[in-house]
């Protein structure tokens, strides 16, 4: 028997912002937040390119880092307060995609714009979890 945990609806903010080139991704939507006080975020859209991409793949626990010219298919995942977990996936110059849990170290080549959102009446967490083993989404009404 399966178990989903489902939250109560909540209203939500949106934010449009631009990275600019040479900005360190995570570094800045950190701060975002940060300044913000953003509670329960989520990236609703991104499009832009990197030069320098830090991922880690499935299983493995090291960070395999690329550059390079790179445009971003889709990025997508959860903000808050105290962290992330954000997905990124990307294409080289010939097309081919790669992507995995972004890291620190992705770097803007010409832009990245992304739209956030936030529940405004939900707040996110992370709490071990007993059935992945990892630090999972925990979410709670505000």
């Amino acid at each position: 028997m399966t178990t989903r945990l489902i939250s109560p609806a909540s209203p939500a903010h949106f934010y449009a912002l631009r990275l600019l080139p040479g900005q360190e991704v995570l570094s800045q939507l950190r701060d975002f937040i940060q300044q913000h006080q953003l509670q329960a975020g989520w990236i609703a859209g991104c499009t832009g390119s990197l030069t320098d991409v830090a991922l880690r793949y499935a299983a493995k626990e090291e960070t395999t880092l690329l550059n390079g010219k790179f445009e971003v298919t889709s990025l997508s995942g959860t903000l808050e307060l105290t962290g992330e977990h954000l997905h990124l996936s990307v294409a080289d110059k010939n097309g081919n995609l790669i992507g995995g849990h972004m890291m620190p170290g992705c770097t803007v080549r010409t832009t990245l714009e992304l739209i956030l959102g936030e529940l405004t009446s939900l707040s996110f967490s992370r709490q071990p979890c007993p059935a992945s083993g990892y630090e999972e989404l925990v979410v709670t009404s505000r």
